[in-house]
């Protein structure tokens, strides 16, 4: 297994890697009638406006995990809007009322990527996405990927990051726990488990 930097040919890879592991770590693909709804949330608009933060996991030619972030959550909102949902939003019509459905929800989401913000997390200013196939889990691997981004927004400025995963993934859950994240409690949101860590690797170059 080789960690290396992203490269725009990685793209198509993570979108599917995304897909495969969007269902609380299962394969969500056929959840929604387009299955690039995940990663157009939450893998495309961090490749696209932040790709140097971005790092895959190759076995051979073939990319089987990813971390990817942005060093300044409140900053990347912005990009968002201005840079991301001109490209995709055709693709997600906005629900013309309060949504109702997970997919809904989601298609709202992106609409409105400053939902992303919450007071609890201003502390805390970057934040992180990881995902790995099941071939690639359970190795030490996914340490990895999350060491080698938080020494890249260490590198950048930010002191500590946070991320939120689906409270029913606790294979996810335990993981964050190993790390050393802590829990965050975060107001009038539900589902979502969200954890805090400074970026500060032991042993890792300066």
């Amino acid at each position: 297994m080789r960690l290396r930097p992203y490269q725009p040919g990685d793209w198509d890879a993570v979108y599917d890697i995304c897909v495969r592991t969007g269902a609380n770590g299962e394969d969500a693909r056929g959840h929604y009638p387009r299955d690039a709804l995940l990663p157009d949330l939450f893998a495309g608009p961090y490749l696209a406006l932040e790709p140097e933060r971005a790092f895959v996991l190759g076995a051979g030619e073939r990319v089987v995990g990813y971390v990817l972030g942005t060093v300044d959550t409140p900053a990347f909102v912005t990009a968002w809007r201005e840079r991301w949902l001109p490209r995709v939003a055709g693709n997600h019509p906005p629900p013309v009322t309060s949504p109702r459905t997970a997919e809904e929800r989601l298609v709202a989401l992106l609409h409105r990527p400053e939902a992303q913000l919450f007071p609890e997390l201003a502390p805390h200013p970057a934040h992180l996405h990881v995902d790995l196939l099941p071939e690639a889990q359970g190795a030490g691997l996914g340490r990895r990927l999350v060491e080698t981004f938080l020494t890249a927004v260490a590198r950048a400025g930010a002191p500590s990051l946070h991320l939120g995963t689906g409270s029913g993934n606790l294979r996810a859950v335990r993981f964050y726990e190993r790390m050393g994240f802590q829990r965050l409690s975060v107001a009038g949101v539900e589902g979502t488990t969200f954890f805090w860590r400074s970026t500060e690797v032991p042993g890792a170059e300066g």
